[in-house]
């Protein structure tokens, strides 16, 4: 009898032993198999996210206008149906790299521009020039309101010959036109280095609109603006 009850307990063990390497031998399987099913739905998820990312880089398109202080060109092209990011930078100069402060001391040859995406299935670039010229004056040298300096200039960088072609001829009608009391003195020229400003000037109406430049120089142009585009304005 005793030796019967240690067969059984033997094979007890035995038995039990068995299935305890077979749970083991099907765990590490079992998580193998969640990993590569995980490992192909996070490439799927970056597939997709890259192919949405290069969709819209291929229908987007650029354009960089300098009209003044960034700060004030950015808010007029951020309100425009179409628009779909605007940075504020400096284009145009020698010095790599510069600094707001460097920026200001007109040494360095940059001009405060935006760098505008858009989407030109909902708005054209000729309409963008037009938002460009109604925003600031054309026919000051260097000069908007109280901002003086070359930083300041009215100045258009082309991305490609058709935004040149586009520009000159419509500053060319602007000008037969009369509909300045003076000569457009702006300046029209090929696109190169953008260096994007600091964080701090980014959105920077939005972020800063009781400060006293956003509501004494900034709201009103943001006000007259919105008038004159009231059809081409982003709905809120």
């Amino acid at each position: 009898m005793k030796k019967n009850t240690i067969y059984f307990f033997l094979l007890y063990l035995m038995v039990s032993l068995l299935f305890s390497l077979c749970a083991c031998a099907q765990t590490p399987k079992k998580d193998n198999e969640n990993k590569a099913e995980n490992k192909i739905k996070q490439d799927l998820a970056k597939k997709s996210e890259q192919k949405n990312n290069k969709k819209m880089e291929n229908s987007s398109a650029k354009a960089s206008f300098g009209a003044g202080c960034f700060w004030c060109v950015e808010a007029v092209f951020l309100e425009l149906e179409g628009v779909e990011k605007v940075i504020s930078g400096y284009m145009g100069g020698e010095n790599p790299n510069p600094t707001y402060k460097e920026v200001c001391t007109g040494n360095t040859g940059h001009a405060e521009i935006c760098h505008i995406i858009y989407n030109p299935q909902k708005i054209s670039f000729q309409e963008l020039l037009q938002a460009f010229w109604v925003s600031h004056d054309p026919t000051t040298l260097n000069q908007q309101g109280a901002d003086v300096g070359t930083q300041y200039r009215s100045v258009i960088f082309y991305h490609s010959d058709e935004q040149k072609q586009l520009a000159e001829k419509y500053k060319k009608e602007l000008d037969a036109s009369g509909a300045f009391s003076k000569p457009i003195i702006t300046e029209i020229s090929p696109a190169s280095t953008l260096y994007i400003a600091e964080d701090y000037h980014q959105n920077y109406y939005a972020l800063n609109s009781e400060q006293s430049y956003c509501t004494y120089v900034i709201k009103p142009k943001l006000d007259k603006f919105r008038k004159v585009f009231k059809d081409k304005l982003k709905t809120k």
